[in-house]
């Protein structure tokens, strides 16, 4: 087992997950959002697609036994484990518009979007390339109407979700900025590969 990685509050990480390797993404401290994102390593510009994703799986609320699926309608990663069992895959990565938006009276933050562009800059992604991430543990209600809000999360400290590479991937990964998605403060993110 590899030892267990810190990302601090508010900011944000990349990496390379080899095709077969498992990703554990851990809320330690319970009640905090972690937005994943990933690109096919052969070509970035295959990349997690929420629409795909919901068609193939017949479902918007994905946890174990789900694959999140790319743009090109591949399997990227499969979900192995799932101790919350509750997810986003509706809600963009927050940005500066978005605490403009929702936060005008507190202070503006670059959010995961910003992060996530710093985090996957290597690799030669901008903040124009990201799209919707899958974010783990984050509580997004649907309405019979269709009117979503944002909960906070019913995560744990301890709860994790473990995925399986489906391909050769890089993997953009948060400890989310915006203060609904985390009711309100903002925590670390773990996570582990093995």
């Amino acid at each position: 087992m590899s030892e267990t990685t810190r990302i601090p509050p508010r900011s944000g990480t990349a990496f390379e997950l080899a095709k077969g390797r498992r990703l554990t993404v851990i809320d330690p401290e319970g009640v905090q959002v972690s937005d994943l994102l990933a690109f096919s390593r052969a070509d970035l510009r295959e990349v997690i697609s929420n629409g795909r994703t919901f068609d193939y799986e017949e479902t918007i609320r994905l946890g174990r036994g789900n694959r999140l699926w790319s743009n090109r309608s591949n399997p990227m990663l499969a979900i192995e484990e799932d101790s919350v069992g509750c997810h986003d895959f509706l809600l963009t990565p927050c940005s500066r518009a978005t605490f403009e938006h929702f936060y005008p009276d507190k202070p503006v933050h670059r959010g995961c979007l910003g992060n996530l562009a710093e985090a996957l800059s290597p690799w030669g992604i901008g903040e124009d390339d990201i799209p919707v991430a899958f974010n783990c543990f984050m509580n997004v209600p649907v309405a019979p109407d269709g009117s979503v809000r944002v909960d906070p999360p019913v995560s744990r400290p301890g709860d994790r979700i473990v995925l399986r590479a489906e391909m050769d991937l890089v993997i953009g990964l948060t400890a989310c900025s915006a203060y609904d998605s985390n009711g309100g403060s903002f925590k670390p993110i773990d996570y582990r590969i093995d």
